[in-house]
């Protein structure tokens, strides 16, 4: 038996047995750790908010004024036209609270069970959206549309009648309202579709999955809560923390197939093009 040979066939470490399941899926108990991590870290943010008060009108006030010097104002037109809805507002604001959460976790879900080895490079992925935009909430806090009624903007939200709204539950306490820039929304809706793209060939899902984003973008703008800055940065954020993994899996990939005897070398060096393969659950290069 080979060197190569022998070393195939050797059982795993014990610290890769803790940290990836025997049919090769990630431990829910990770997820779930990482998950936590992140809404600790949103928490740490949240807890500044009062004394960012200020910042955030200001850094609004700027931001409407640089949209209208280049005559892209649409906030105020789609948060009439959808204050004059009554139907149409109470279902987008259902929309906004409740789908691009269940959206996102139900993809996760099946990337978990159909591709572990997409999930774990999407994951991470999502992951590093969510990263990005918490430091730029961090040093970027921005009050929405719907805070400044004597601009002409109505918080639809609250003037739905939904069940859930700004003004009451925990969200009064544990949403960050300053945190309209990026859009996570727009941001996780277009992984969504991103996912979707890659998990299928089907004209019909993918279909669904860009309706979705665009969905997303008219409910955010409508609503209130989102200028269309935050939407066009919401979409950045996703391609950068897209970028920054398959950059990092990339890098990862070629320093193994410099390390790897020539056999391994080769056949890691021919998947550096794509960071992605097109078999999803191939292991090389993935973070």
């Amino acid at each position: 038996m080979s060197t190569a040979e022998r070393a195939a066939a050797a059982p795993a470490p014990p610290y890769r047995r803790f940290l990836r399941r025997r049919d090769g899926r990630a431990p829910l108990w990770i997820e779930l750790a990482v998950a936590g991590w992140l809404f600790w870290l949103y928490d740490v943010i949240n807890n500044f908010a009062p004394e960012r008060r200020l910042l955030a009108r200001h850094n609004a006030i700027n931001l409407l004024a640089f949209e209208h010097s280049l005559g892209i104002g649409l906030e105020h037109t789609l948060d009439r036209w959808l204050s004059m809805h009554s139907v149409i507002a109470f279902v987008a604001t259902y929309y906004y609270f409740f789908a691009h959460a269940l959206v996102t976790a139900a993809i996760l879900a099946i990337l978990w069970w159909r591709t572990p080895a997409l999930y774990r490079r999407m994951r991470t992925q999502l992951v590093l959206i969510n990263l990005i935009a918490f430091v730029v909430f961090w040093r970027y806090p921005l009050a929405p549309p719907r805070m400044f009624p004597n601009l002409g903007f109505q918080d639809v939200v609250a003037s739905s009648h939904a069940v859930i709204s700004w003004h009451s539950g925990a969200l009064t306490h544990d949403a960050d309202q300053f945190a309209a820039m990026p859009s996570l929304h727009i941001a996780w809706a277009s992984w969504s579709a991103l996912a979707i793209w890659r998990l299928t060939r089907r004209h019909a899902p993918r279909a669904l999955g860009l309706a979705h984003v665009a969905i997303t973008a008219f409910v955010v703008v409508a609503t209130g809560n989102h200028y269309l800055v935050d939407v066009l940065a919401g979409g950045a954020t996703m391609a950068l923390g897209v970028g920054i993994q398959q950059g990092a899996a990339r890098l990862i990939a070629a320093r193994r197939a410099h390390g790897a005897p020539p056999g391994r070398a080769a056949r890691l060096a021919g998947g550096l093009g794509d960071a992605l393969p097109a078999n999803p659950t191939a292991d090389a290069g993935q973070i």
